[in-house]
């Protein structure tokens, strides 16, 4: 039988290729977003044709009750969130609205309403490890929220864990590290670095390089966060727990550049800046307890990195 998701956020990067997985099973998706964007319109995969969207905001209760008491949905995907840094420091108080109110209201409109779902997934982020010394980071560890958007992440895992908790709802949260792949922006404040990177080589636009480069991050290639996302949300023994949805891995920004510059045949041309007041260090995911699941990652960076340079060729016209 075909099951029905409200994925919200869903026409973004990670909700995207979310979408089109979940679509290629058989099953109905219901996406819920201020606007659909170009990647969607564009795409020869017509996601557009094998969705139904609702051009709405999610702050919008009213709206939003009425569509989980309607629609009677099997699975909820919450994606919905200002994912930059920046702009959550520059508007704490209209960004918090979208990434923990909305997310509270929604398991209100479940409990109120008693709806039967079927499960729950939170998506919360890396960000709330902030900058603390210890790696790999644990699912267990003292998280250090530095700013507005690590703070309404942790604080919206917390009441995800409690309407689990006390209410019963089914819920799982997962920490999502530096997740890349097909569709991710290249500019504007949710560009990711592997996008900007791909960007500048194939249009021999200048990197600007903030800091030393040694960095380092934990990149996955988004087919294997898809995957992860699903298998959590799907197995029905799991719920009530918080996942790091990471490669285990950590490169550095300078070796990720040497990667790109291999696969493509080209060499960046950098502009030194100093590094970023708000940015972290290192960041590397402890994802012993995703393995114990028995999930384990497709993609090695190398392999993923090629994967996403031949997909982002073909889906952008490039030879």
């Amino acid at each position: 039988m075909r099951k029905k998701y409200l994925v919200t956020g869903g026409a973004g990067f990670i909700g995207s290729n979310l979408i089109e997985k979940i679509i290629s099973q058989g099953d109905e998706v219901v996406v819920v977003g201020r606007h659909l964007p170009s990647e969607c319109k564009e795409d020869d995969n017509n996601l557009k044709d094998n969705i139904t969207f609702y051009q709405a905001d999610v702050t919008d209760y009213e709206f939003m009750e009425q569509l989980l008491i309607k629609e009677k949905f099997d699975y909820i995907v919450l994606l919905a969130a200002v994912i930059s840094i920046s702009g959550t420091i520059a508007e704490p108080l209209s960004t918090h609205f979208i990434n923990q109110e909305a997310i509270l209201y929604i398991y209100e409109i479940i409990r109120k309403n008693k709806l039967k779902v079927k499960k729950v997934l939170f998506t919360s982020s890396s960000a709330v490890y902030g900058n603390i010394a210890d790696t790999p980071r644990r699912e267990d560890m003292p998280v250090s929220l530095e700013n507005p958007y690590a703070i309404d992440k942790f604080t919206s895992e917390r009441y995800a864990m409690f309407y689990e908790k006390v209410y019963g709802i089914p819920t799982v949260a997962v920490r999502f590290f530096n997740v890349y792949g097909p569709r991710q922006k290249a500019q504007g404040k949710s560009a990711g670095v592997c996008a900007i990177i791909l960007d500048c080589l194939l249009n021999d636009k200048e990197f600007r390089l903030n800091g030393d480069g040694k960095q380092t991050r934990d990149y996955m290639y988004v087919t294997d966060a898809v995957d992860a996302t699903l298998m959590l949300l799907k197995d029905p023994q799991i719920s009530g727990k918080i996942f790091n949805v990471a490669s285990g891995k950590s490169v550095s920004l300078i070796d990720l550049i040497v990667a790109f510059e291999e696969i493509t045949g080209k060499k960046l041309k950098i502009i030194h800046n100093k590094g970023l007041k708000f940015d972290t260090k290192n960041s590397l995911a402890d994802i012993t307890k995703l393995e114990k699941t028995g999930f384990l990652p497709k993609y090695t960076f190398e392999s993923g990195l090629r994967q996403y340079v031949k997909e982002e060729k073909r889906r952008l016209g490039y030879s």
